[in-house]
């Protein structure tokens, strides 16, 4: 199925992109240093057959903190929710992704949720595999029977380039580690972490993964069960309350819909029962979110009434 650009969209990218020269693509990955800061682009799945898209919708780009979503699904199919829930918590918090300050104050010393960096990492050593391959490749699989797009993978560059200045993930690991919440090799949990991380995507993708998140876990085509409906419903949930980093109240209140963020500048947007959406703007805010695309996504949900709320 191709994406049919759409002029209502095209105008929204228009106006949005004069939002970008207030950011910076991400430089603490020296990878991520190289994307275009000016790129700007959205698609919109309905299901029903038809994908619309306006900007730089040829581009593609790591899907960084939006995996986290995708590997907590693969969690709670593998293990259930006590299970996850006993190791990473299910409260918001005000603290920056990468922060290791909860960790040290909480009792017992686990993460707040699993959208932050180091609930995160416990989620992605929970992942069932003999080895980082098979696991890599379980959570490729789900991503492609998302999508329908076979070809998807990860971006070696990006995760070497993750993996050899990840020493604040490294840290965060260590601790866990040390508190039980997590076990065996760090070094392999960074490696497979990286290249979660650095799985490879276009707004298309994105879009038709956030129409089966919001859509009960079932593909639009056949109706078959990708996802539980119950976890489908959790993994929405903390896409409300944590999805945005440290500015998901914010984003709640003008935008409304489940959605996570990531800081090659992607957005996966869910709205229950209706659309998918897929939104790339590599130029960042302070707290990790595309400039152009918040914009971007607030004048979507404005102009379609798409908030919950």
């Amino acid at each position: 199925m191709e994406c049919v650009q759409a002029e209502e969209l095209v105008k929204m990218v228009e106006e949005a992109r004069h939002y970008t020269i207030n950011g910076k693509v991400a430089d603490y990955i020296p990878a991520l240093k190289e994307a275009n800061k000016d790129a700007l682009a959205v698609a919109v799945y309905t299901g029903e057959g038809e994908c619309l898209y306006a900007g730089n919708i040829g581009e593609t780009f790591t899907l960084q903190s939006i995996s986290k979503v995708l590997s907590l699904v693969l969690a709670l199919m593998d293990h259930g929710e006590d299970y996850v829930f006993s190791r990473v918590g299910k409260e918001p918090t005000g603290d920056p992704f990468n922060s290791i300050a909860k960790l040290e104050t909480s009792v017992p010393s686990k993460p707040l949720n699993p959208m932050i960096n180091a609930g995160a990492l416990a989620v992605t050593n929970m992942i069932m595999g003999e080895n980082n391959e098979k696991k890599i490749n379980r959570l490729l699989a789900l991503i492609h029977q998302l999508t329908g797009n076979d070809s998807i993978t990860y971006n070696n560059y990006v995760a070497k380039s993750e993996y050899e200045t990840a020493d604040l993930n490294r840290s965060l690991a260590y601790f866990m580690r040390q508190h039980d919440v997590i076990k065996g090799s760090i070094e392999e949990l960074l490696d497979l972490y990286t290249k979660q991380c650095a799985i490879e995507v276009n707004c298309n993708d994105l879009a038709k993964i956030g129409y089966v998140l919001a859509n009960e876990g079932k593909d639009p085509k056949t109706k078959k069960q990708i996802i539980p409906n119950e976890i489908a419903r959790i993994v929405k949930t903390f896409m409300v309350t944590c999805g945005m980093y440290n500015a998901s109240g914010e984003f709640a209140i003008n935008v409304g819909i489940p959605a996570k963020s990531g800081v090659s500048g992607g957005i996966l947007g869910a709205v229950p029962n209706g659309i998918g959406i897929g939104v790339y703007g590599p130029s960042l805010d302070d707290r990790g979110n595309s400039t152009g695309g918040l914009r971007l996504i607030e004048l979507l949900s404005a102009k379609y009434n798409l908030s919950i709320f």
